[in-house]
């Protein structure tokens, strides 16, 4: 009994002496103000009253690159970086990201001239004036604060991946090739027809085994596999009658480069009657469907007004 009393008391020295103290950590602190406004006047392009809050030898560093000798931006080159983002996006606003809030940390070890960090989670919105590309991205941003409330360095790690896409979006690039007559719409045509001629089993052959498929009316559109659409179908069936399928326009194929994407869609009036009461409804429906290399259908996804049927 003495040994486990003493093996207790031994572990709770071990757990008292792991842990150590290295400061203290606020949720209200003049930096977190200092920081703040320093957003604010960013928001507000004013350059001007941006510089007053950073101290002259300035730093900023990118926290995502993999450059080890990154001497980051000094203080013209981050305030010229900062405007760039108030004379080209409209709406532009920065934000806590929701469910957070900064952080002032004042750190005791290795810290003798009393700085302060403050660390942020924050969303920023806007829309390109050129492009039109929405940016609605977190960033992150851990700030270093001397004693007296001046920023020193700013540590950023921002969605780079937009910022990409604004760049890509000056020049023109194609993304593949559409066409208005392939195999692949032939065999939306031939599945469409198929149905028509209540020919189930020759209709499903042109799905994949893994198909997939989306209403649009599916608020948060799941997909569901092609077993429970077949018994969604067939409980269609039960109610109506295809009396004809009529295509509108022509289907269009589209091979996408980037992500080497085989897509047709097309546009239908499906007219159907119902075995209740004959009553002839009209259904326009659009597809949109996903072909692998091996000419089969794995994603379809169908726009239609799902209050037609009722």
């Amino acid at each position: 009994m003495k040994t486990k009393i003493l093996s207790v008391m031994m572990l709770i020295a071990f757990i008292s002496t792991a842990q150590k103290k290295n400061g203290t950590v606020y949720i209200e602190h003049p930096a977190i103000d200092v920081v703040q406004q320093f957003v604010d006047a960013g928001v507000a392009g004013d350059k001007s009253k941006m510089a007053t809050y950073l101290t002259d030898d300035f730093r900023a560093f990118n926290g995502s690159t993999n450059n080890m000798s990154d001497k980051g931006m000094n203080k013209e080159e981050f305030l010229n970086n900062q405007m760039v983002y108030f004379n080209q996006l409209d709406y532009y606003s920065v934000t806590p990201f929701p469910g957070s809030y900064p952080d002032a940390i004042e750190y005791k070890k290795d810290n003798p001239d009393g700085e302060v960090w403050v660390q942020t989670w924050d969303l920023l919105k806007g829309v390109h004036k050129n492009t039109g590309v929405k940016i609605d991205a977190a960033s992150h941003r851990l700030y270093t604060l001397t004693k007296n409330n001046k920023i020193k360095n700013i540590i950023f790690y921002n969605n780079g991946s937009v910022i990409d896409e604004i760049r890509a979006s000056f020049t023109d690039r194609k993304n593949g090739t559409i066409y208005n007559h392939h195999d692949y719409i032939n065999t939306v045509r031939k599945m469409m027809y198929a149905f028509e001629k209540k020919d189930f089993e020759k209709a499903y052959s042109f799905y994949d085994d893994k198909a997939e498929f989306v209403n649009s009316s599916s608020p948060t559109f799941e997909s569901r596999p092609l077993a429970e659409q077949k018994e969604i179908d067939k409980q269609l069936f039960e109610k109506y009658d295809i009396e004809n399928v009529e295509m509108v326009g022509y289907p269009d194929y589209l091979h996408y480069e980037m992500g080497d994407a085989h897509v047709v869609q097309s546009w239908w009036n499906i007219h159907l009657k119902r075995k209740a009461d004959k009553k002839a409804i009209v259904v326009p429906i659009h597809y949109q469907m996903y072909f692998n290399d091996k000419g089969k259908i794995t994603s379809e996804t169908a726009y239609y007004n799902p209050k037609l049927l009722d």
